[in-house]
């Protein structure tokens, strides 16, 4: 494993706690066996298993570049766990994720961050955009931002609509040098006044080694029950291969970036 990039822990759920409904795909708050909340993301969600490799690559890439991001673990759900849960929703939703999932630690007493009311440094703020560029992270709006304030500092959550290269493989290398035009309603972009210093600094510390760290973490069960008849490690070489061709041509989602801030 390369250096700052650590192995996720693993942990077993031992206590659904309670939905969180203002999420698309469930997540939930739960309680695992080392006696920590965590929010559980679920495999038998929404876009399932790849939304969970987003979440892992796009935090571990987060926290590589110094952002703050609560700890990712995997979560192993066992089969009779959803059995005397009576909202069939949720029953299903547990039957249908039985195996790994993936975790972050619970943020006890954080609030949803708001831009008329925490004033984000422009480096800071740079850095977030730069990265969700990156990641073509859809999801980071001002009716969505995905963000939270604890203890006075900006923590990143939620990163599983990232990379969605990945709902459909064909055109991957087309889609690694593109612009990334969704980044004109990102909640930060106002304040994004130092990306090409950004630029610099990040396209230093992202290395093949790092790159390819942080993709190895990837569990193969998440890479096995894809459709797509790849083995697992083929497919761990195409999220490699997109994410250094992207890195390589970032001055593209640079410029994108900050020509929508002109508006």
């Amino acid at each position: 494993m390369s250096e700052n990039i650590q192995a996720l822990r693993t942990v077993n759920v031992v206590r659904y706690v309670t939905p969180l409904r203002e999420g698309g795909s469930l997540p939930a708050i739960a309680e695992a066996d080392d006696g920590f909340l965590y929010v559980l993301k679920f495999r038998g969600a929404g876009q399932g298993v790849k939304a969970l490799i987003a979440e892992l690559i796009g935090g571990e890439m987060a926290r590589l570049l110094g952002l703050k991001i609560p700890e990712l673990v995997f979560a192993t759900l066992d089969p009779a766990f959803g059995r005397t849960e009576a909202d069939e929703e949720i029953q299903d939703l547990l039957k249908f994720s039985v195996g790994l999932n993936l975790a972050l630690h619970y943020l006890s007493g954080a609030i949803t961050f708001d831009a008329t009311v925490t004033v984000v440094d422009p480096v800071l703020a740079s850095k977030i955009v730069w990265l969700d560029c990156l990641l073509t992270n859809v999801d980071r709006t001002p009716r969505n931002t995905n963000m939270l304030v604890w203890h006075k500092e900006l923590w990143l959550i939620d990163h599983g609509a990232a990379l969605y290269f990945h709902h459909s493989w064909d055109n991957w290398q087309e889609q690694a040098t593109r612009p990334f035009i969704q980044v004109k309603d990102h909640v930060l972009l106002p304040f994004a006044t130092e990306l090409d210093l950004v630029d610099a600094e990040f396209r230093s510390i992202l290395t093949l080694e790092k790159i390819q760290a942080i993709v190895s973490l990837i569990p193969d069960e998440w890479l096995d029950n894809e459709s797509n008849p790849s083995s697992a490690e083929e497919m761990r070489q195409v999220y490699i291969q997109f994410l250094m061709l992207r890195i390589a041509n970032s001055e593209i989602f640079v410029k994108e970036a900050q020509h929508a801030a002109r508006i």
